[in-house]
């Protein structure tokens, strides 16, 4: 079974008697000989939660997610429960008169059993303030208890594991068991139940340094699996993998076979003993916690097995069960982007062999499984078996009636017609330790550092590739290959006329085949999860979770997504492409099949193709095509293309074509076309359009552009109606400059009069209009009275009634104003003789 094993947690920690998984939050808990209990997360590895129970070893642990609770037993006879988010103690009290070797947490009633050195097992209530509903008195165990198991197919009844070599088979209220089985030479530590609905099996660990597989309706041995070299202390079913996990004092974790029962990999992380495990039946992980702290990983691959064919039949395993479902039945059925897609689910029958892989033929009339160094080929409708064999990989030639296998790492066997093809064999194909077959035009073969292209028919080399790659997808057309390495996938263009040319020369072929047999077309930077090609559009999923899809030389996303999703493949009679999740919950996105064929156009440069295309594709999707044309700078073509007004907009600007521009700024709402018209200002100005940039401004509502452009152009009447606009809408200090650059001071200091702003308006006043200074002396006068401040208001000089306190005389000053303005009616012209500083005019103000 090539079953990968990645690690996920690791940490070190005191002996670790109890584990247990979260069935949602991504924790892990464990339960310490110290007295601790500690959550962790699995994703960051870092330690949550921790809870001091006792002063004595914490033997069991076990979640209640239905009350946000954990419960605890430990050698001090306690069984404690706690709320894991707010650290409140539920519940604690003595369940048994010696220590608390084991308990459950029932899957449907609000049960938790427990089993004790007392030799007897317990059950309690939560719903009934944590009352004992019952205990083992009669036909009891005659030694420790050390594990207890419900039933998966069965919630009433229940199995115990004793050291008195025994399993009791018991059912809930009744104070007797069903049936007793001598299990073991030794004790037993541990009794697991089969989660599947078609074996009604349990299995068993022992002193004895066995795991033995039992039929509990025969009572009757089905296996006895040898290898661990001391106690085993606990063995369990996988939920979801062909898996027997086992492990003990030896220090090792053992995967087996659950239908060969062949030890298929041993784990060893040097933490001495293996005490404990629990597996997340959502997932492939599993917990194990050592003397010396605790272990997450995660087997197998989180890639679902299944394979949909052109027509849109899906297949898909959940253990050996094999299923079926039709896409093609949805398509009169309307689903938005993204949302899952119901599915009408058949069983189709059953596989003998774990499935590691599940791919149709080119047809869709063959099906072949492949798993445990062993392949199926089956008929897809009757699911009938064809073919089988041993083999670690196999690929489908383009034709349907060809295959070839990879047994081992360098033998590859070709068959025809369901035949072995004994002549023309895949030459050198034993100069490489390979990993894996890849089908299509060519046969592609990957291993460490190298890909090997072969001829289907001769055999020969047609060119060896020095890469690392984890897949190879060639076109249904038979031209284009992608070879996807560990951060990028590579786009090659197989010329079959060129390889067949260098044939016919009659020259020896190289170890490395013909090089001009492929031209790269492209390296794109994106680690892909899964891919399919349609026509010579290559559609993929990222590691990143996006949805994309390559097209001549370059990328383009469909969508991001949040979670993994894995591609089905892609329907043209629906425009859409298909998608699953880990558990084959199927998702769709749309994709026009004439967009990408009108991309494809353009980039061949066939623009009369294009032309033809364009009509075909849907409205929704113009404006796709509108950006596709915009990157590659035809921007004149793009304005034609779209169909939205903003990217319409966008591109007349860019183009200049500023009268389309106004149109499309006309016909939408005034509180959106503000930005509109903001923009189409801005660019008149650069093409010296100022007419329409003064009517682009005035649209904005944005002043300070509009007086900058009347200023450049002179415009008076334009600038006072501006300052007029300006103070209307509170925009005093605009107001205030277009007053200024007029020429009439004497607006300016009302303007900052009526803004409450007196004593700058005196201040002004003294410089550029005399004749205004008493009327802003007194507003600032009036002022400080209000706020309660008169004797500052009385030591403010009126240079009418104290002309004296001046540096010059006061008419002499609004003589010179007068002059000023007759000389120079739109200036504003200081009437000083002398440049003062704020501080020494506002003394000429100040009486000291």
């Amino acid at each position: 079974m090539l079953l990968d094993v990645n690690r996920k947690l690791f940490s070190r920690s005191d002996r670790v008697k109890g584990v247990d998984f979260h069935p949602t939050e991504p924790w892990v808990l464990t339960g310490l000989y110290n007295g601790t209990v500690n959550i962790y997360n699995i994703e960051t590895g870092v330690i949550v939660k921790t809870f001091e129970i006792a002063e004595v070893p914490v033997r069991c642990v076990r979640f209640i997610p239905r009350k946000n609770w954990f419960v605890a037993g430990s050698d001090d006879f306690q069984l404690r429960v706690f709320n894991y988010n707010t650290h409140e103690k539920v519940a604690a009290f003595e369940a048994h008169p010696d220590y608390i070797r084991c308990l459950t947490v029932h899957p449907t009633a609000s049960i938790v059993l427990t089993g004790s050195d007392d030799m007897s097992i317990k059950a309690w209530d939560w719903d009934k303030q944590w009352r004992c509903i019952q205990a083992r008195l009669r036909d009891r165990h005659t030694h420790y208890i050390m594990n207890i198991a419900v039933n998966p197919k069965d919630p009433n009844t229940f199995g115990s594991a004793c050291l008195d070599r025994t399993v009791k088979i018991w059912s809930l209220g009744s104070p007797t068991p069903n049936f007793t089985m001598e299990a073991h030479d030794k004790g037993v530590n541990y009794v697991e139940f089969y989660p599947g609905a078609d074996k009604p099996y349990l299995v068993t660990a022992s002193d004895d340094k066995t795991v033995k597989i039992w039929d509990y309706l025969s009572k009757s041995c089905v296996q006895t699996l040898e290898s661990h070299t001391n106690n085993v202390l606990f063995a369990v079913f996988h939920p979801s993998l062909p898996l027997i996990v086992s492990g003990g004092e030896d220090g090792t974790v053992k995967l087996w076979n659950s239908g060969t029962y062949r030890l298929e990999n041993t784990l060893s992380y040097a933490l001495e003993r293996a005490w404990c495990i629990a597996l997340r039946k959502t997932s492939n992980e599993i917990a194990v916690g050592y003397d010396e702290g605790v272990v997450v990983v995660n087997l197998g691959r989180d890639e679902p097995s299944f394979s949909m064919d052109p027509a849109g039949k899906l297949i898909y395993t959940r253990n050996s069960s094999v299923l079926s479902a039709s896409l093609q039945t949805i398509q009169d059925v309307t689903i938005p982007d993204g949302n899952r897609i119901p599915l009408a689910i058949k069983e189709l029958g059953t596989t003998e062999i774990f499935p590691t892989t599940i791919t149709h033929s080119p047809n869709g009339r063959f099906v072949t499984v492949v798993g445990d160094g062993e392949y199926i080929v089956y008929t897809s409708l009757a699911w009938r078996n064809k073919a089988f064999g041993n083999g670690n990989s196999f690929a489908w030639a383009g034709d349907s009636n060809t295959y070839a296998v990879l047994e081992g790492r360098t033998k590859i066997r070709v068959y025809k017609s369901f035949k072995e093809r004994t002549s023309a064999p895949m030459k050198g194909a034993g100069s490489w330790a390979l990993d894996g077959l890849h089908g299509g035009t060519l046969l592609g073969a990957r291993g460490s550092g190298v890909v090997v292209f072969w001829d289907w028919e001769s055999g020969e080399v047609v060119r060896r590739i020095d890469v690392n790659a984890k897949n190879i997808f060639w076109s249904g057309t038979g031209e284009l290959v992608a070879i996807c390495a560990e951060d990028s996938y590579y786009v090659l263009r197989f010329d079959r006329d060129a390889y067949n040319a260098k044939l016919e020369e009659g020259s020896e072929i190289p170890d490395e085949g013909v090089e001009e047999a492929f031209d790269l077309i492209a390296e794109i930077p994106e680690t892909i999860r899964t891919a399919k090609w349609v026509g010579d559009c290559f559609i993929y999923t990222t590691a990143a979770n996006r949805l994309n899809y390559f097209v001549g030389s370059e990328s383009y996303t469909i969508t991001p997504f949040d979670q993994p999703l894995y591609l089905l493949g892609y329907l043209p009679s629906h425009s859409r492409v298909y998608l699953s999740d880990k558990d084959v919950n199927v998702f769709s996105y749309a994709l026009s099949l004439s967009l990408v064929e009108y991309q494809t156009a353009v980039l061949r440069g066939d623009m009369d193709a294009a032309e033809e295309i364009l009509p075909n594709i849907p409205k929704e999707q113009r404006s796709k095509v509108a950006t596709f044309l915009e990157g590659r700078g035809l921007k004149e073509l793009a304005l034609q293309v779209t169909t939205d007004p903003d990217q319409k907009f966008d591109l007349s600007l860019q183009l200049d074509d500023l009268d389309a521009a106004v149109e499309i700024a006309r016909s939408v709402p005034e509180l959106e076309a503000e930005t509109k018209w903001k923009a189409i200002g801005d660019r008149a100005l650069a093409v010296w359009r100022f007419d329409l940039a003064r009517e682009s401004f005035e649209k904005a509502g944005d002043l300070s552009a509009l007086m900058l452009l009347l200023l450049a152009i002179g415009d008076k009447d334009g600038l006072a109606a501006l300052a007029a606009t300006a103070e209307a809408k509170g925009q005093n200090n605009l107001a205030f400059a277009s007053l200024l650059q007029l020429g009439n001071p004497a607006a300016c200091v009302d303007l900052l009069v009526k803004t409450q702003r007196a004593p700058e308006a005196a201040m002004f006043a003294r410089t550029y209009a005399p004749s205004k200074v008493p009327e802003a002396v007194q507003a600032w006068k009036g002022d400080l009275q209000s706020k309660k401040r008169g004797k500052l208001a009385a030591a403010i000089a009126d240079p009418v009634e104290n002309p004296d306190l001046f540096e010059e005389g006061w008419k002499e000053a609004v003589a010179r104003e007068t002059c000023a303005e007759q000389e120079h009616p739109s200036l504003p012209i200081s009437t000083s003789t002398t440049t003062a500083t704020d501080a020494e005019t506002e003394e000429d103000f100040v009486d000291a």
